[in-house]
């Protein structure tokens, strides 16, 4: 792990700005290269006068936007045809395809905030949101949002903490910890509120 997070300083402290870029399009891909590993060490290298904190926050934001949008489009341009005419030989239906879709159109705005914030899942959450066709606008704004709130804690763990690797992977897992925790309370206050707002929403219908 202190290989790892070496090579990572040596490659962002040479690539500069750009390397934050690369390495989190490529973390926010399927590509498995952690953002616990990118921004702490930009956080440091900011620390240490070497970059501007909000100018590393910003491009590793946008690094994620770009990551992201390379799944969706794949997943729109070539799984999306794939699975509509190969789905029924593994059991994927049409039928089993619109009700993701339909999931999706009704719930992608909180799915794709918080898979940006869950390890495994953020490299993971642009494929349906392409699937299913996602609005663009809503799609950037709440990939935008999730990631710009994880990259800011871990590139400001960095900052404070400074080189001390052990104190950087603590307190990422502490943030982790955390962001899962506030993740689980957003998604059952939504729930609570789309339960609530659907009986209403039922009875106007039948009006």
């Amino acid at each position: 792990m202190q290989q790892i997070i070496d090579w990572l300083l040596a490659t962002i402290g040479t690539m500069g700005y750009p390397g934050i870029f690369i390495l989190m399009a490529m973390e926010s891909s399927v590509i498995p290269i952690p953002s616990e590993l990118v921004m702490p060490p930009a956080g440091y290298l900011a620390q240490q006068g070497e970059m501007n904190i909000w100018v590393a926050i910003l491009l590793g934001t946008v690094g994620s936007l770009v990551g992201a949008y390379v799944n969706y489009f794949a997943a729109h341009w070539l799984g999306r045809p794939l699975l509509l005419k190969y789905g029924k030989y593994v059991w994927i239906t049409e039928e089993k395809f619109a009700k993701v879709e339909t999931f999706f159109h009704k719930h992608g705005e909180i799915s794709t905030f918080i898979g940006r914030l869950l390890p495994v899942v953020r490299h993971l959450i642009s494929l349906p949101a392409g699937l299913a066709g996602m609005h663009h606008g809503k799609f950037a704004f709440y990939t935008v949002a999730g990631a710009f709130l994880w990259v800011t804690i871990l590139t400001w763990i960095g900052y404070v903490i400074g080189e001390n690797r052990e104190l950087i992977m603590k307190y990422s897992h502490q943030a982790l910890i955390g962001v899962i925790i506030f993740s689980v309370v957003l998604v059952a206050a939504y729930v609570r509120r789309h339960r609530r707002k659907s009986p209403s929403t039922d009875a106007a219908g039948e009006r």
